[in-house]
């Protein structure tokens, strides 16, 4: 375990040195991980961010993905997940790295430690992972002071300045008034986010996901807003640019891929109502597909990765659908490559965003993700992002359409 530690500090020092995610030595770090239990490497990256000892990505961004969401101008699609920075101690450091936003937390009002351990299991054979880590937080307190540092930094790095930052809120454990712990959550934190999300749907907190039903839903949401609503009003935050800030951060909410179509429904219903900016699809699923073959498939949690990629897309097509195109959507699960942005992004996703997917390819999964979206929008003829936006429902209405042009033809022939 020692000797494992060792080594994978080393190869942190490696990945500092090699400085370009690019950089051929960033390839011999990812093995060095597979020797050590899951949270401790997962651990141990969020300490070489603390210590803005990850490599950078030095490559120019494709203008034809600069994009505004929400009111908030993305220079490239691709996010990091929440889960990954729970604490909130090394965003910059994942920005440099390539990600165009990031997104700290869960962040719960009081520290708590979560499900025992070990919560974190690799699946290596099916490129998945499980978890069941239960909300561990540090706590508002501690992040709040983080956030504070972040935000006073971000500006001053090119490679940051442009960067989005979104904040995560969860609730406790022990607190049934989930109300309570996320408007003291936006209290608390809602002045540093450039985007707020709200957290109903992660299977390791018992109860959680009922909160995503109709009329919890409807309360939270109202409660929430009211609570962004009493912010400071602002004309910019974080530096991020030339964005046209909204007064407030827009709040998402992060949902379950394991909805019912009529629960689904409702919550794009109540979305709607409520002009809430967009949702998060999706959280982890608590389904496990037949084609698992990893012997840890069988551990109690959500499951993520590429198993999770089929179930997130109907999901995000679902919403595009159900929402006429009005909600905007960030995509998570099972994106490893642009083909697997794009593929989210033609279902109706405006954003993509990763968390397995870094642990799998590594440092460089944004610039490789980055540079072959870029060249599949080329190669579709997209004049932009935004143009490839739900793409495939516009598809399919026209491939329809021509169908039913095609059978109102007469025979040949028949006058």
């Amino acid at each position: 375990m020692f000797i494992a530690a060792l080594s994978f500090a080393f190869g942190g020092w490696v990945l500092h040195t090699a400085g370009d995610v690019n950089g051929g030595f960033v390839d011999l770090f990812l093995p060095l991980a597979y020797f050590l239990p899951e949270e401790t490497a997962h651990n141990l990256v969020i300490g070489l961010a603390s210590k803005n000892l990850l490599p950078g990505d030095y490559d120019k961004d494709d203008p034809v993905m600069v994009q505004n969401v929400a009111g908030l101008r993305f220079y490239n699609p691709v996010g990091l997940a929440a889960g990954f920075d729970k604490h909130c101690e090394g965003p910059l450091s994942f920005m440099k790295m390539g990600f165009g936003s990031v997104e700290i937390g869960s962040v719960t009002p009081e520290p708590q430690g979560g499900n025992p351990k070990p919560r974190i299991f690799r699946l290596k054979e099916d490129r998945g992972v499980i978890n069941r880590c239960g909300f561990n937080s540090e706590g508002a307190d501690v992040v709040e002071r983080r956030l504070e540092k972040v935000v006073e930094r971000k500006p001053s790095h090119p490679l940051t300045k442009h960067g989005v930052l979104g904040v995560n809120l969860g609730k406790n454990k022990e607190q049934t008034d989930a109300a309570a712990d996320l408007t003291r959550g936006v209290r608390q934190l809602g002045r540093f986010a450039d985007y707020l999300v709200i957290n109903v749907s992660s299977p390791n907190t018992p109860g959680l996901r009922a909160l995503q039903a109709r009329e919890s839903l409807i309360s939270l949401v109202s409660a929430v807003q009211e609570e962004i609503e009493k912010l400071p009003k602002r004309e910019t935050t974080g530096g991020v640019g030339e964005a046209d800030f909204p007064p407030h951060p827009p709040l998402f909410v992060k949902i379950a891929p394991d909805l019912s179509g009529e629960e689904l429904k409702d919550v794009v219903e109540v979305a709607v109502e409520r002009g809430i900016a967009g949702l998060i699809v999706s959280n982890t699923t608590i389904r496990r597909p037949d084609s698992l073959v990893s012997p840890r498939k069988t551990e109690t949690g959500g499951l993520s990765g590429a198993p999770l990629k089929d179930l997130s897309t109907r999901c995000v097509a679902d919403v595009y659908r159900l929402s006429g195109g009005k909600l905007k959507i960030i995509a998570v699960g099972g994106i490893f490559s642009g083909d697997d942005a794009l593929e989210k992004i033609e279902a109706g996703a405006s954003l993509v965003q990763v968390y397995t997917g870094l642990i799998y390819v590594g440092p460089a999964v944004a610039r490789r993700i980055k540079t072959r979206l870029s060249w599949l929008l080329y190669l579709k003829e997209y004049r932009s992002l935004e143009e490839a936006v739900g793409a495939a429902h516009r598809e399919n209405k026209r491939e329809k359409a021509e169908r039913v042009k095609a059978r109102k033809k007469p025979a040949f022939g028949v006058a």
